[in-house]
Formats: structure tokens, sequence, C-alpha cells
């Protein structure tokens, strides 16, 4: 590869982890600018990271503020874009937008079919896209599907190593029991109309009567009845606490995934479906997923039969197969601005 400039744009924590190992690698021998708009903990991980960013725009306060956020991303993208004049744009809608009006090449990740609105402000834009090969959607000589997973760029044994201290946070050592408990907010593009709990009280102390630790990582508040529950670990340990947990169970599908690929049982409950977490289940046994009614019910149920008769060989044999199937995602990135630059 040519020494080239590319842009990153970051919106969401997940793309920090997807994209900050490329990121260190293309830095080497390219000239790279991160951009960042500032959601929860985006900003948070890309200086823990030391990753040199420029942040557009802050989270809106409310619905009626995301067009005018959205127009207010654009325009400065646009603005900077036009000043480092890139060969290369790679993000999600604006990047695309963007880089078609100063002649660049663009790459958007997906991996979330039921996305159709961000979809919809990309494609037309959009050169490539790359998505794993479970993806369910097929976009024509566009699209590049490779054996993968998003979450395989940061939780690849390349990639990544367990660090035990985390368990120091949660005063547990490795023989306890511990469960992940994620709620989300609800508030992203592509979780409009999605749902996921109940009630969290009931999921909380039904965990908790199989014996566990619950520990809690949510986007917005939680009942006060819970509370102690709450994570106070930092966030960059999260993936090392999903390591060493004997099950995770949440609303968020990246999370169940990331679990899935440090060999860790994920339950996903939400009103939606993802072809990366139905090939979990479907063709490794890794996630399981509850998304019709009493979805909360019946995905409590399974947690209980995999809490009450855990088989860590079981789950070890799985995961290794997955492995063996996949590939080290941050690679295939390298890879592929190669063949293109």
């Amino acid at each position: 590869m040519d020494n080239i400039k590319i842009t990153f744009l970051i919106r969401h924590p997940a793309r920090v982890h997807l994209f900050r190992n490329a990121i260190s690698e293309l830095e080497k021998e390219n000239e790279v600018h991160v951009f960042a708009h500032n959601k929860e903990i985006v900003t948070d991980l890309l200086e823990l990271y030391n990753i040199e960013h420029t942040i557009l725009t802050n989270q809106p306060k409310n619905t009626a503020g995301v067009l005018t956020n959205q127009i207010k991303l654009e325009s400065k993208l646009f603005l900077l874009a036009k000043k480092i004049k890139p060969d290369l744009m790679i993000g999600g809608p604006s990047s695309a937008h963007i880089s078609t009006l100063i002649n660049a090449k663009s790459i958007g990740f997906w991996d979330t079919e039921h996305a159709q609105r961000t979809h919809l402000m990309t494609l037309p834009f959009v050169d490539i896209i790359c998505s794993p090969d479970c993806y369910k959607e097929d976009y024509g000589s566009k699209h590049i599907k490779y054996p993968g997973y998003h979450e395989l760029a940061y939780l690849h044994p390349n990639r990544f190593t367990p660090d035990p201290s985390v368990l120091d946070y949660v005063d547990a050592d490795r023989d306890d029991k511990i469960v992940i408990l994620r709620l989300v907010a609800w508030d992203a593009m592509h979780d409009v109309g999605d749902s996921g709990f109940n009630d969290v009280i009931d999921v909380v102390r039904r965990l908790e009567s199989t014996g566990a630790e619950v520990v809690i990582t949510a986007e917005g508040d939680i009942p006060e009845e819970v509370e102690l529950c709450q994570s106070k670990i930092p966030p960059h340990k999260m993936h090392d606490l999903m390591y060493y947990s004997d099950l995770f169970v949440g609303e968020s599908a990246t999370m169940a995934s990331e679990s899935a690929m440090l060999g860790t049982p994920g339950i996903f409950v939400s009103s939606s479906r993802r072809g990366y977490t139905d090939e979990l289940e479907e063709k490794y046994g890794l996630v399981f997923n509850f998304s019709g009614e009493k979805r909360q019910e019946r995905g409590l149920g399974k947690a209980m039969d995999i809490l009450t008769d855990y088989d860590e060989t079981k789950w070890e044999n799985r995961h290794k197969k997955m492995l063996e199937d996949k590939i080290d995602v941050t690679q295939f990135m390298i890879n592929l601005l190669g063949e293109y630059f």
C-alpha cells in the first residue's frame, strides 16, 4: 500500500474497538485522521488508546436535535476533508456523502441488517461495503463478505489477552459465578422501535437466585433497587470481565457477540434480530436469541439452565470451533486496503 490519506469517522464506542487496531497499524505508513461524535464513552476510549482525534459534534439532548446534529457533523466533516484531501474515508453515511463530494473512495463496515435508515442514506454513495459472511442482505458488486465478525477485529486471540486483575473490581476470583447484564438506551438510529427487557429488577433477582454475582452495565439510569449491581469497572476493562464471566445477558447484540468471541455464552434479548447473532446460535451455540413474545421470560429460562448446569468444557469446544472458522478481521482490513491502494 502506497502512503495514503485516510479518515475514520467514529460515532459509537463499538466503532472505537472495531477500528482501533487498524488505525494503529495504518498510521505507521499512512496519514490517518480520526473524527468523532461525542457519544457515551467514545472520546474516553479514544483517549485511553492514545488515538488522536477531532470531535465534530456532541450527543443531542433530544430526538428533535438529531437532524440538526447530522447537518452540523457533515458540514464540519466536509470542510475538514476539503483541507485534508483524503484518498479514503471510512465510517457511516456521513463519510460516504462527503467522499462523493471530494472525489475520495469510501468504505462502510456493516453488520446490522435492520439499520435500514442508515443503509438508505449510504448505499448510493459508498464504494465498498464489508460485512460478515452471515450478513443476510446482498448489495451486489460493491459488497465484500468475509468469514468473521466485527468483534474479531479486537477480540481475536491475535489481538486480545485477558487481564485477570479485572476480578479485583468485583471482589471475585476465577471460581466465582459472574453474570454481566447489559441494558441499552435504545436511542441509536438503528434502535428506533426496538426494545428488550420489561422488568430489570426481576431479571437481576432471578439471576442472583443461582448464586451468581450480577454486574450491570447500562447506557442510562437503572432502578434504585438494583443500583448496587451497577458496574464500577472502567469501560476498557469490560472485555476482560467478559472473558472471566460465566454468562452474558443483555439487550446489546454487540456485547452478546463479544462474549461469544471470548468463549462466554450470551443471551441476547431484543425485539430485532441480527445475522451474526443468529449464526452464533445456529452454527456455534454460543449466543441464544430471544426476540418474540415473552422474550424476557424465555431468555431468563435459558440463562437459568446455563447457570445451574454449567459445563465449561462445552463452551470451550464451541469457542474453539468458531475461531477455527473465522479470521482476524483487523488483518482483513489491512489486506483489503492493500488491494485497493
